[in-house]
């Protein structure tokens, strides 16, 4: 056989060692690729991972190599985490700055020396502007950009004044879902709440299906929720990529119960929190939302009933001057009637004898007169004086009847009058008399805080206590 001239592995793996090295010896290059069969190692801090190119139509792979890092190059990914909020991972395009290494037993490979943060925070920016465009254009009926944000037919929407039913859209076994149960049921002020758990998955772009799917079950339910809560704990931004979804954005915007978000994420927001009704960053922040709510509404009710009380107490002082003026006035106006039919009855008990001794004299020296005929016509003239002085007995007796009876009526008519306008019967058609002291007060001048007085109602009295006073014009309760 001929022999031939060769060499071994190692020899050709050394060349092209020398080779690359000599071309790329201290030279590095910043690149944008994707990152693909990703690994960690946290006790050593190495990454080993696959830098891809796809072609834009196709998504075919037009470039692969595989890449390390460590040392100062996962000292770098650190910062980068940190800086975008998410982590180092998988089907992630980056801007990444790499040294060409050969080895000759693990081939060739890139080092990675340095990751830009900005590019692949204006990556995600960027596709998610094109997806709020996209919902924007598409969805104009329930969207639509304001100056201000985006407004939406579920922003529309009112919250109830009081949120009790909620339907809680979560991972069962999220932490987040727990903070928010607990924070909702300990609240300081008893509320009680009533949630309904749709759980399903909240990370992963794929699983925003499943979050729709679940914002569907909840209309199906038929259930008359007071709003509906989407809550995760936090995570790394790619956690939240499901939220920045375009199928997810557009249920929510067009939902017809309120939603409030509260996806555990503290420095962007995302398209669901931008769509939602209320967007809140935890879901602890979501639960002392609805209960700070509800509070609202109660102190509220609390406030309208202090009104009311305070309006009360001054229609009371009011009604009680009023009444103490009105028994002022009866008093006074009943002794100044009792005075005048007093002074009318002694009138008419003077004029009565005084009347009928003028009478009795004309009619005396009538007779006187008759008793010179009664000589002349002693029978005829006799009788017909005796005759006419019984008209005449009569009609003073008639008169002074008359006069009498209608001095009677006067004073019952005036006696109905006055038992009228008594106190008693005052009393009796719902008026109270306030004593203090055992005075009658018809003043509140009269009075301060502190004293206590007895209200007289027709069937008790009633003790009570001053607390305050408030002084009105006195028009406030006109009757």
């Amino acid at each position: 056989m001929e022999t031939r001239n060769y060499i071994t592995l190692s020899q050709l793996a050394a060349g092209i060692q020398g080779t690359i090295k000599n071309a790329f010896s201290g030279q590095s290059y910043w690149v944008v690729a994707d990152i693909t069969s990703h690994s960690f190692y946290p006790a050593k801090g190495y990454h080993y991972f696959d830098l891809v190119e796809k072609d834009a139509g196709s998504h075919q792979l037009t470039a692969k190599l595989s890449a390390t890092a460590w040392g100062n190059g996962g000292n770098r990914i650190k910062e980068f985490e940190h800086v975008t909020g998410q982590r180092f991972s998988n089907d992630m395009q980056v801007l990444v700055r790499v040294a060409v290494e050969y080895h000759p037993v693990y081939g060739l490979k890139l080092s990675l020396l340095d990751i830009d943060p900005s590019f692949t925070i204006g990556q995600l920016e960027k596709q998610k502007q094109a997806t709020l465009q996209r919902l924007i254009t598409d969805c104009a009926d329930i969207i639509r950009k304001t100056p201000e944000g985006f407004m939406t037919r579920n922003k529309a929407l009112r919250l109830n004044p009081v949120i009790q039913r909620i339907a809680v859209v979560s991972s069962a076994s999220s932490a987040g879902y727990q903070d928010f149960m607990h924070t909702l049921q300990a609240n300081a002020y008893r509320y009680t709440f009533f949630t309904d758990n749709y759980f399903t998955a909240v990370q992963g772009e794929a699983n925003a299906t499943q979050v729709c799917a679940q914002l569907e079950a909840i209309i199906a339910s038929g259930k008359k929720y007071d709003t509906v809560v989407i809550i995760r704990g936090g995570g790394a931004q790619t956690d939240l990529l499901l939220f920045d979804q375009y199928a997810l954005g557009k249920s929510v915007a067009g939902f017809p119960i309120p939603v409030i978000t509260g996806i555990g994420h503290h420095k962007n927001e995302t398209i669901t929190d931008m769509l939602a009704h209320t967007a809140t960053k935890t879901p602890t922040k979501v639960a002392e939302l609805i209960i700070a709510h509800n509070r609202a509404f109660e102190e509220s009710l609390l406030t309208q009933q202090s009104q009311i009380i305070i309006r009360m107490q001054q229609m009371m002082a009011s009604r009680q001057q009023q009444l103490s003026s009105l028994h002022a006035h009866i008093m006074n106006r009943s002794r100044d009637i009792l005075t005048t039919h007093k002074e009318g009855l002694g009138r008419a008990q003077q004029v009565i004898p005084q009347r009928a001794k003028h009478m009795l004299l004309r009619q005396r020296n009538a007779i006187t007169q008759l008793s010179g005929q009664l000589l002349v016509k002693p029978g005829q003239v006799t009788a017909s004086r005796q005759q006419e002085l019984l008209h005449i007995r009569k009609d003073i007796q008639v008169y002074a009847r008359k006069l009498l009876q209608q001095q009677q009526q006067k004073l019952v008519h005036h006696e109905t009058v006055v038992r009228i306008m008594s106190p008693t019967s005052l009393l009796q058609k719902g008026f109270a008399m306030v004593q203090h002291k055992g005075k009658i007060i018809t003043s509140a001048a009269q009075l301060s805080p502190g004293d206590e007085i007895t209200v007289q109602m027709a069937d008790a009295g009633v003790r009570a206590t001053i607390t305050s006073k408030t002084t009105t014009d006195g028009y406030e309760s006109d009757i």
